[in-house]
């Protein structure tokens, strides 16, 4: 039977709100330090051309209904052309960005600089904690959980029988690790370089290769259908007048 335990408020004075106030410092010091080490490069202008033109053809698909059918095919010969079309990639023109990144080595640079400003700061504070604060049950959490939650609350304490809503020192590291993004936001604005979540999914890939985005807005504006909206206003109209009248 799990047991009910008495937590000390020299834990919480002592071990959860340094350790949650550490957390938040580190985290807005990563993100100062970034900013220091991101290098001022001047964009692609490829990459900025081929996202306003994946842009203009979205706002297209979402506004076909407003323009004439004539116009509507005009425009979609224009970017899906395979001769000349501006959505048209020819096959020996496709680079990744795997082979972009060795071609550039200031690309190259900027990663690792993004990779070593996120694991570095997490594994000496990872070792901090599980130096100074590893055994201790920081919090309790006031609903119950199943036992399936308790590799996640209780990382450091091999006892079975305390109940699973209690919270270990270094689990609670773990949540402040992945949880605090919502705080980060709200200090340091929603573009901030803190969310190692989406670091953690970018360290397996190199980004997403441009020509598959274009590629994928034009099988989305070869299938779509048009229907101009223009012709059938009047009853749309009558239909809605209807509706609040009744």
């Amino acid at each position: 039977m799990a047991e009910d335990l008495v937590l000390d408020t020299a834990i919480r004075n002592w071990v959860l709100v340094p350790l949650s106030v550490v957390m938040v410092l580190i985290g807005i010091l990563r993100y100062f330090v970034s900013k220091l080490m991101r290098s001022s490069q001047l964009p692609d202008p490829k990459i900025v051309k081929e996202g306003q033109l994946v842009m203009r053809v979205r706002n297209l698909r979402a506004a076909a209904a407003l323009i004439p059918g004539r116009s509507f095919r005009a425009r979609r010969t224009y970017y899906n052309n395979e001769e000349n079309g501006l959505l048209h990639v020819p096959k020996g023109q496709t680079q990744n960005m795997q082979a972009q990144m060795f071609t550039d080595p200031n690309m190259a640079m900027d990663m690792m600089k993004k990779n070593l400003s996120m694991i570095i700061p997490q594994t000496l504070t990872f070792a901090w904690v599980n130096f100074f604060f590893s055994g201790f049950v920081a919090a309790k959490i006031p609903f119950p959980l199943t036992q399936r939650f308790r590799s996640m609350l209780q990382n450091g304490i091999d006892l079975s029988t305390v109940d699973v809503s209690y919270v270990s020192s270094r689990s609670w590291y773990f949540l402040n690790l992945f949880g605090l993004r919502g705080l980060f936001s709200l200090i340091l604005g929603e573009e901030n370089a803190t969310d190692d979540t989406q670091r953690m999914m970018q360290m397996s890939g190199f980004g997403v290769d441009p020509s598959k985005s274009l590629g994928a807005e034009k099988d989305g504006l070869d299938i779509i259908q048009h229907d101009w909206a223009l012709p059938k206003i009047e009853q749309r109209a009558e239909a809605v007048l209807r509706k609040f009248a009744s």
